[in-house]
C-alpha cells in the first residue's frame, strides 16, 4: 500500500511521514524533494524562472509517476491536491490511501511563525494575526480538496507518536 499525506504546510506531513515509513518499513518520499531532484533545481527557482503554471503541470506529471509506487509513504506539498485533477489521481490510485493531517489555524500559525523565513509563501508576513488570516483564507480554499481524503486525522495537541498510532488504527 502507498500512503499519501495531505494537509496545509505545518500540519506535520514530513515528520509524520518519516515516522510512519520507519514503523511500516516503507520507503519515504518528500514530494517537494522528489520534484527538485527531477527538475535539478529548487521549487523556489522553478516558481521564479518558469512560473507557477509550469510548476503545477510538472507537479501533476510527477504525481502520476509516483502513484504506482508500492510500500511508500509520500508527504505531498500543501497545494498538490488542490490543482488540476491531482486529488482524483490520489483517490483513484490503486492500493493507496490518502490521509489528511488536519490542524487548526492557531496550531498551524504557532508552528509556522518562527520558521516563516524558510517558507517562501509566508516569508513576507510580519505578525501572527496576519499569518492567522493568511492561513485561514488558504484553508478555506483548500479544505474542499483535503476533506476528500480517505482518512482525516486531527493533529492538534497530539504527539507524533499519537498521530502515527491514530493513522495505523484507522488503516489496519
Amino acid at each position: 500500500m502507498t500512503l499519501f499525506l495531505v494537509g496545509y504546510m505545518g500540519s506535520g506531513k514530513s515528520v509524520i511521514g518519516r515516522r510512519l515509513a520507519e514503523i511500516l518499513s516503507y520507503n519515504y518520499i518528500d514530494f517537494d524533494d522528489y520534484i527538485e531532484n527531477k527538475e535539478e533545481t529548487t521549487i523556489t527557482t522553478i516558481f521564479e524562472t518558469k512560473g507557477e503554471i509550469y510548476f503545477r503541470k510538472a507537479e501533476s506529471n510527477y504525481l502520476n509517476d509516483i502513484t504506482s509506487l508500492k510500500e511508500s509513504v509520500v508527504s505531498l506539498g500543501g497545494g498538490t491536491p488542490c490543482y488540476g485533477y491531482n486529488m482524483q489521481t490520489l483517490l483513484n490510485a490503486e492500493n493507496a490511501k490518502c490521509i489528511y493531517l488536519k490542524a487548526a489555524i492557531p496550531t498551524l500559525s504557532n508552528r509556522l511563525f518562527d520558521e516563516k523565513s524558510k517558507r517562501p509563501l509566508i516569508s513576507h508576513i510580519e505578525t501572527k494575526d496576519e499569518l492567522n488570516e493568511f492561513i485561514g483564507k488558504h484553508i478555506f480554499e483548500r479544505a474542499p480538496f483535503y476533506e476528500q481524503a480517505h482518512l482525516s486525522i486531527k493533529t492538534d495537541d497530539l504527539s507524533v507518536q499519537e498521530i502515527v498510532e491514530a493513522i495505523l488504527v484507522q488503516l489496519f
